[in-house]
């Protein structure tokens, strides 16, 4: 309906079309989005193999199981979306230069994210997390801002790429 009103709006007065040159136009981006994605990932799995360890699952527990694997793979899902959207919002030919193999970094990414969708096995999920600090150390040194690495203080108690903001 709003935009049958655009439609009609716009037959009877000009109305110039706004484009931005990319989804977040305030510029903010923030990989830690991705990594707590990852980390979440991760948890999922271990839940997961919780369940696993069972000899046999409840209805509950079986039903508990379908929404773990559900949101290991939203999560998984969404790590990668929101690397692509640094890559391919926020990197250009600076950025580029300073990184040559960014390219390269960020399809590992989608493929250990995509495996952690196809599998349950902990170690695609710390592999992701792995990359991801990689693309977050890079991302944060295109700001010209430090980076340290730290254990997240939650589970699964991994270690996160943060930056050093003073």
């Amino acid at each position: 309906m709003l935009h049958k009103l655009l439609s009609l709006v716009d037959s009877v007065v000009a109305v110039p079309q706004a484009q931005a040159h990319c989804d977040i136009p305030c510029k903010i981006y923030d990989p830690q989005t991705a990594q707590i994605a990852a980390l979440s990932v991760i948890r999922f799995m271990d839940l997961i193999a919780e369940l696993a360890a069972k000899d046999s699952l409840t209805v509950a527990e079986q039903a508990t199981l379908a929404r773990l694997v559900a949101e290991k793979e939203t999560h998984a899902e969404k790590a990668k979306h929101e690397v692509r959207v640094i890559w391919g919002d926020y990197f250009k030919q600076p950025q580029f230069e300073q990184f040559p193999d960014i390219h390269q970094l960020v399809h590992s990414i989608m493929l250990a994210g995509s495996a952690c969708k196809q599998g349950v096995e902990r170690d695609k999920g710390e592999k992701l997390l792995t990359l991801i600090n990689q693309f977050a150390d890079a991302f944060w040194a295109t700001k010209n801002v430090a980076t340290f690495t730290a254990k997240c203080p939650y589970l699964p108690e991994e270690p996160v790429v943060y930056p050093k903001l003073q």
